[in-house]
């Protein structure tokens, strides 16, 4: 016999957030309770999970602090919530998901189904060439300055499930826990936690009636591209991107909301800009550098236009990560131990940054060969006093084995 529950949810739904929980992967919450310690105890868990959920009883318990750094050397604010929260939360994301995933722009790209950064910045390269001018927005602390009210109001529009709309408002007023600070912290009154599996569809919820449906409404012809809060809007003209920016300002303030005039910047963007002609001739989208570049047209003729690659805070943050690694200290590791140690990471750049002008990724290929010199020359005395005969040596294995290091694919 069915048990009586408040709210109609499946417990092989409950299930299936479990399975994708543990597929994202994730540390401990404010609890200490890790996905492998959950799973000691799945069915049993799952069980209490499904029963409190259906009856209406569960609350959340606070969010962990995890303070990120970022590549402009500062920290961001990373909250972690427990296993069983983001199990939870899973079941309202893929409760919810494919009903308000369709209302979304095309030009929306972040954290949705079959989009991806990569389109994103393919779409931008091509308007690029097609408009003069681009408006690099920056919303002052977006995930930070949310107003509860609004995107309550817009839950409760767009989202049918009274539990999930429940559920929704306890999450967004869950305390965040500090290590500086009692663990019974304030309940916030704006913001959502970065970090929550529901924040990214919450912040798409948002933008999508505060931004994308207000720009498509009022100003059909100025495209876009988003990726959560990160935008590029193009103009024909500077007069046009001058008045599009002051019209922006204007409805984000009506949504509790402010750009960051230091980093929110009118572009103009053809191959033919020059600095002392306009303040800016290149912007930074997801890790790209848009400028002025070199390319080679089919019949190998060099031409000038604008391009995206690999940005300079990219490269610098790579190449932080491999100083991080110490490889010259790992002389007992053989060659192909150090392959297997720094492949998987080293690959998912070359993925990511090389889709396009992966030239750029030159620095990132000489930081790479410069720590194997180091290695080679710590670990064989051959070597140790000439820097090319440890080059000569690198070459030779590469010579056997080009393969043995994903970075050598780079030419």
């Amino acid at each position: 016999m069915n048990e009586a529950k408040s709210y109609t949810i499946s417990k092989e739904l409950v299930m299936e957030a479990c399975q994708c929980v543990k597929e994202n992967k994730g540390s401990k919450g404010i609890d200490q309770v890790s996905i492998q310690k959950f799973e000691e105890k799945l069915d049993d868990n799952l069980y209490k999970l499904w029963n409190r959920m259906s009856s209406g009883c569960y609350f959340p318990k606070p969010y962990k602090t995890v303070m990120i750094p970022k590549s402009n050397g500062r920290l961001r604010q990373l909250s972690i919530p427990t296993v069983e929260d983001r199990v939870a939360q899973m079941v309202a994301k893929l409760t919810i998901e494919p009903t308000l995933d369709p209302l979304f722009h095309p030009d929306s790209y972040g954290y949705r189904p079959n989009k991806s950064a990569h389109q994103a910045v393919a779409k931008t390269r091509e308007r690029c060439w097609r408009y003069a001018w681009v408006i690099d927005l920056d919303i002052q602390g977006f995930f930070d300055n949310l107003d509860h009210t609004l995107l309550m109001d817009a839950i409760k529009h767009y989202v049918k499930e009274k539990w999930v709309i429940l559920y929704m408002e306890r999450w967004i007023k869950t305390p965040i826990f500090r290590p500086d600070q009692p663990v019974s912290s304030p309940v916030p009154t704006n913001g959502i936690a970065q970090g929550a599996v529901t924040s990214p569809l919450l912040a798409n919820l948002f933008l999508h009636i505060a931004f994308d449906s207000w720009i498509v409404r009022e100003y059909p012809n100025n495209p876009f591209e988003r990726y959560a809060d990160d935008i590029i809007i193009h103009a024909q003209t500077e007069e046009e991107a001058k008045q599009l920016l002051e019209a922006i300002t204007q409805r984000l303030k009506k949504c509790s909301l402010e750009l960051n005039k230091e980093k929110t910047k009118i572009v103009y963007c053809k191959k033919k800009g020059r600095e002392e002609d306009y303040p800016h001739i290149q912007f930074d989208f997801l890790g790209y550098t848009f400028r002025p570049r070199f390319a080679v047209d089919r019949q190998g003729k060099r031409f000038l236009t604008f391009l995206p690659a690999i940005s300079h805070k990219a490269i610098q943050h790579i190449q932080e990560i491999v100083r991080g690694w110490k490889v010259r200290t790992k002389i007992r590791l053989p060659l192909e131990a150090l392959a297997d140690y720094w492949n998987p990471k080293v690959r998912g750049w070359i993925q990511y940054y090389g889709k396009f002008y992966v030239s750029a990724l030159q620095s990132i290929k000489d930081i790479l060969d410069l720590m194997l010199i180091k290695w080679a020359r710590n670990k064989y005395k051959s070597v140790r006093r000439s820097v090319k005969k440890a080059k000569r040596l690198l070459q030779f294995i590469k010579d056997q084995n080009p393969n043995l290091f994903v970075h050598w694919s780079l030419k």
